[in-house]
């Protein structure tokens, strides 16, 4: 055994892995206990054909939700690895508030079973420079590189702007969602004919993302796909 390898088992002795939930001792890094595990609700089909909002029972491949009916979206979908709860919601504020910028990689981890097939491009939500300046990083990119890695799909960090400082969106409802962030984003180039794929954290009413997807087809995607960690399933819980 070199030096090397004794140096790394008493890092994991004296450091151990643990659970990005709740802080538990766990196997690995990016591994959840089985009490967070068993609580994660992990989504996928069936959902709606159209937005991929999870749906209670098979409605068949081509079913859509009464939204999608009414005023389909711009985006190809919103995928989710999983839905808003309460260890969801910590993974997603540790990574964005407490600096646990692993949980990057965690949360790209459940996230690429859901990566398009025929993806050519990763792009994250971008903060605005003032807000990016304060925090230091922008999570979501951290999530985007990580998947990036993982799936070789090319990553541009900074082809999407958002030249608009936005307040904050919690707490307000849809509409007013909407218009705060009209005209926010901006693409520095054309990118004609790629799937884009539109990578965040947390998906909640969806106006943030189909701001950022106008501006992107704008600007020549061919598609654009939302890609996050976790997705509100009823937007009135948050």
């Amino acid at each position: 055994m070199g030096v090397r390898d004794v140096f790394a088992d008493a890092v994991s002795l004296a450091l151990p892995p643990r659970c990005p939930g709740c802080g538990a001792v766990v196997r690995g890094d990016h591994n959840f206990c089985a009490a967070c595990w068993d609580s994660l609700d992990l989504l996928g089909a069936p959902w709606c054909a159209t937005c991929c909002a999870p749906f209670e029972v098979d409605r068949g491949p081509e079913a859509q939700c009464g939204a999608c009916l009414a005023k389909p979206p711009a985006h190809a979908g919103a995928r989710a690895a999983v839905a808003y709860g309460p260890v969801a919601k910590t993974v997603a504020l540790r990574l964005k508030y407490g600096g646990r910028l692993a949980f990057a990689t965690t949360a790209a981890r459940l996230m690429a079973r859901h990566m398009p097939s025929d993806a050519t491009l990763l792009v994250p939500v971008p903060l605005h420079r003032w807000r990016l300046w304060s925090r230091g990083y922008n999570q979501a990119a951290l999530i985007a590189d990580a998947l990036s890695t993982t799936s070789g799909v090319a990553h541009d960090p900074l082809l999407l702007r958002r030249t608009k400082r936005t307040p904050a969106l919690r707490g307000m409802n849809p509409r007013q969602r909407r218009e705060a962030v009209r005209a926010a984003f901006t693409v520095e180039r054309r990118i004609e004919e790629r799937h884009v794929v539109l990578v965040d954290d947390v998906y909640t009413s969806g106006a943030t993302a189909d701001a950022c997807t106008r501006a992107l087809l704008k600007a020549g995607a061919g598609k654009v796909t939302i890609l996050c960690w976790a997705r509100v399933v009823d937007v009135t819980s948050d």
